[in-house]
């Protein structure tokens, strides 16, 4: 599938923050899709003996979530881990992964944040933005913003606020158990985020990100067993 080649990926810090500016006024913060036939899940996993970064990106038939597709791709990883520029260190795998889609998920959820960053602009909006689809962020953790604790029952939410504006969502999807942090990426309010991610949900994480973090597990694996060449992405993106 085409993809937009908005920036470089061979950039320091002080250029990543300027990116984050530029491509966040290109976020949609409402719901532009028609209906939804596939979802995706994608998750990003590194092997740094190998200095590889590595991501699935598992299709599922909607609503019934039957496993459609999965695809991996492995990439070297050209930038360092510092919090809030993850994007900088994930996206350019994820992408390996859609080059080899002929036709992009309607939806796509993926493991990090989405506008709920310093600079609204985390994984699921980077992604969305490059490929123009609507996505969806789902993290098990909070990176920015204060909320209230919803209550134990399944579907209770607080919205997560940063300097006075709503960011996202914590989420309870199960009973009794520790909630998710969900913020829109692109193409996608906010209301429709949190019912997407509930119906998704059998466990705490939703299926289509619980699935990739299994495959992509299982793909990390299979590169330290043998010596799986690694592919050429980054002469597509100017690196």
């Amino acid at each position: 599938m085409k993809m937009a080649k908005l920036h470089s990926w061979n950039v320091t810090p002080k250029q990543a923050i300027a990116i984050q500016h530029k491509l966040r006024d290109k976020i949609k913060t409402f719901d532009d899709f028609d209906s939804i036939k596939t979802v995706g899940g994608v998750d990003v996993g590194f092997i740094k003996e190998k200095n590889l970064s590595c991501a699935a990106l598992v299709i599922f038939s909607y609503p019934d979530m039957r496993i459609i597709d999965v695809i991996n791709s492995s990439e070297p990883i050209s930038f360092p881990y510092i919090p809030t520029f993850l994007a900088f260190r994930e996206v350019p795998v994820v992408l390996s992964c859609f080059e080899k889609l002929e036709n992009p998920p309607d939806i796509l959820i993926l493991d990090g944040q989405g506008y709920a960053h310093p600079r609204r602009m985390g994984l699921a909006c980077h992604v969305g933005v490059l490929l123009d689809i609507p996505t969806i962020g789902c993290a098990k953790s909070r990176l920015v913003g204060e909320f209230n604790m919803p209550d134990e029952k399944k579907g209770s939410y607080s919205y997560l606020y940063d300097k006075g504006e709503i960011i996202g969502a914590v989420l309870r999807t199960r009973d009794n158990i520790s909630p998710v942090f969900v913020s829109i990426g692109h193409r996608v309010s906010l209301n429709t985020a949190i019912e997407l991610i509930l119906d998704m949900s059998i466990t705490r994480i939703p299926e289509p990100t619980k699935i990739a973090d299994s495959e992509v597990k299982k793909y990390a694996n299979k590169i330290r067993e043998s010596k799986l060449e690694q592919e050429s992405f980054f002469k597509n993106y100017g690196i």
